[in-house]
């Protein structure tokens, strides 16, 4: 039957010049478009092994050369505009695959994300790809291994060209592919997603980034400024609102963006990308010995007589649980599967509600009673109170990946505005409260001045000690997983030096964090250096580089 085909094909050309692709099958026309995808698929620069393509006949082949052939005569307008396809979907690639962190878009979903209450325990929101598994350049090769001519969820785009042969979409940077043998989606990173995120979900995600231990420092925050004070957290609102914004406006600008570090490359070139990723990657693991300072302070307020002694070397409350903390969330590091600790960790929202409750609670209920003095501002402890309120708004590494999940991207500047408002009101609220209550004795951690002996004190204690018990893991395995690439494939011993580097990492963040017992003064550092860089220096940057052309003069300016 084919060779029929072949042979009416050579007539007609060489009765008019030009193949006529109206005379084939449909069957035919379909192996031809795939064909042709699939040669295209195999020029691709370090797409998946040459031995996944293979011509099954030699009158396949001979068809194809006849088809080019009438092609390069008639047809010259869509090859010009598969070329334009071509070009994009190169550069979609070498944003996702080239340079490393080739895990960073995995890993932040995995921190970021709150699981969809809708699926199975085997599936979330963005997150059913929350395998912790060693991220070497052999284990990231095996996840695109599949053929990438699958079936394109994005409608096809109708070319113009009398050859009524439809070839599929190439829209490269937010394209899902679905995976024949196991029928789930497939992003451009070639991680399996289960579905786009609603708005809800978004808005749960974005808050679930914002909302964190910056909120037991609003008080002290406010202690340290002064009343005045608080509108530096309004206009760092407002500041943080607009550079999200920004960050859309680059994600946009070309195709294959989806991700911090993929902006940093667009702008910068590779080491744009490398920069980038590591101050994204030290605001984390900062974070994490946060985690550990916080823990040691809550704990030992808990339990003030602990201590261990071994000889002549005492071991006082603070050492004790600074140690404890480590020890307990080390094997929790050491998982291979987080899904677990991701659906934990997603309940941190509602830990950061039940804190402000319990605060309130105490005030009005308790009759601890709120009378405070009042600074109208403090310009010698100024600088701590920026830091502290800039702490609060370190949620920009997440974003990207919030809107490269969602299902309707236009919502994205509504889905900022709603984590904003929420969480500078809940900051607020809690910053003037905490402050009338405690005035002047305010500690680092308003947990710190609530009365021991009270039932709401007790709650509001122990959810701030679970919490960062869930999240420790979360938000150190970013770091170790960009560490991992550097392990050389197929290494007998790459299991081995994953565990190594996953416990180095625990082990130096207690060590950091028994040298700098300061909760309040590693945040302010924290802000004023890591995450004002994050969110407010860099993605004004990077929109700046990358539509350098299309910037109007007063806003650049």
């Amino acid at each position: 039957m084919r060779k029929t085909e072949i042979k009416r094909v050579h007539r007609r050309k060489k009765k008019h010049g030009s193949t006529d692709f109206t005379i084939l099958s449909p069957q035919l026309k379909e192996r031809i478009a795939t064909r042709r995808n699939l040669n295209f698929d195999k020029k691709m620069k370090n797409s998946v092994s040459d031995r996944s393509f293979y011509i099954e006949s030699s009158d396949d082949e001979d068809l194809e050369k006849e088809l080019d052939n009438g092609e390069d005569n008639g047809n010259e307008s869509d090859s010009s505009g598969l070329s334009m396809n071509n070009q994009n979907h190169k550069q979609s690639s070498s944003y996702n695959t080239a340079a490393w962190p080739r895990s960073y878009r995995k890993s932040i979903d995995m921190l970021g994300s709150v699981p969809s209450p809708s699926l199975t325990r085997f599936g979330s929101s963005f997150l059913s790809s929350s395998l912790t598994r060693r991220f070497t350049p052999e284990a990231f090769s095996t996840s695109i291994i599949k053929p990438l001519l699958s079936t394109v969820v994005d409608q096809p785009q109708k070319h113009a060209s009398h050859s009524h042969l439809s070839l599929p979409s190439r829209r490269s940077s937010l394209s899902v592919r679905r995976d024949e043998k196991d029928n789930l989606a497939i992003d451009s990173h070639g991680l399996p997603i289960s579905s786009h995120s609603s708005f809800g979900q978004a808005v749960a995600n974005g808050m679930n980034a914002l909302c964190g231990v910056g909120l037991l420092s609003t008080p002290y925050a406010m202690k340290e400024g002064g009343w005045l004070g608080i509108s530096i957290l309004l206009i760092f609102a407002v500041l943080s609102f607009y550079t999200g914004i920004l960050l859309r406006a680059c994600l946009d600008s070309k195709p294959g963006i989806e991700t911090y570090p993929d902006i940093g490359q667009a702008a910068f070139g590779a080491l744009g990308r490398v920069l980038i990723s590591i101050v994204l990657y030290v605001e984390l693991y900062a974070s994490c010995i946060e985690y550990v300072i916080l823990e040691s302070d809550n704990l030992s307020t808990l339990f003030p007589s602990a201590h261990i002694t071994f000889g002549g070397f005492k071991l006082n409350a603070h050492l004790l649980f600074a140690i404890a903390t480590a020890l307990a969330v080390l094997p929790t590091v050491w998982l291979r599967d987080l899904s677990i600790l991701s659906y934990i960790s997603a309940g941190g929202v509602i830990a950061s509600i039940v804190v402000v409750v319990c605060l309130f609670w105490v005030g009005v209920v308790d009759n601890v009673g709120f009378h405070g003095t009042v600074t109208p501002l403090n310009l010698s402890t100024l600088p701590v109170a920026l830091g502290l309120y800039g702490f609060c708004y370190s949620g920009h590494a997440v974003f990207p990946n919030i809107y490269s999940s969602m299902g309707k991207q236009s919502q994205f500047p509504a889905v900022l505005l709603t984590c904003f408002g929420i969480c500078t009101l809940m900051y607020a609220c809690v910053a003037i409260m905490g402050y009338l209550m405690f005035g002047e004795s305010t500690l680092s951690q308003y947990t710190l001045n609530l009365p021991g002996d009270l039932v709401a004190s007790k709650i509001a204690v122990w959810t701030t000690v679970i919490n960062p018990f869930t999240k420790y893991a979360l938000t150190i395995s970013p770091v170790a997983m960009s560490l991992e690439e550097f392990i050389p494939p197929n290494h007998p011993k790459s299991h081995i030096y994953s565990i190594l580097i996953r416990t180095a990492l625990v082990i130096s963040t207690l060590l950091v964090g028994l040298s700098i017992p300061f909760f309040g003064l590693v945040m302010s550092l924290i802000g004023s250096l890591l995450t004002m860089l994050v969110t407010l220096i860099l993605p004004c940057a990077c929109y700046l580089r990358i539509l350098k052309e299309k910037v109007p003069f007063l806003q650049a300016s």
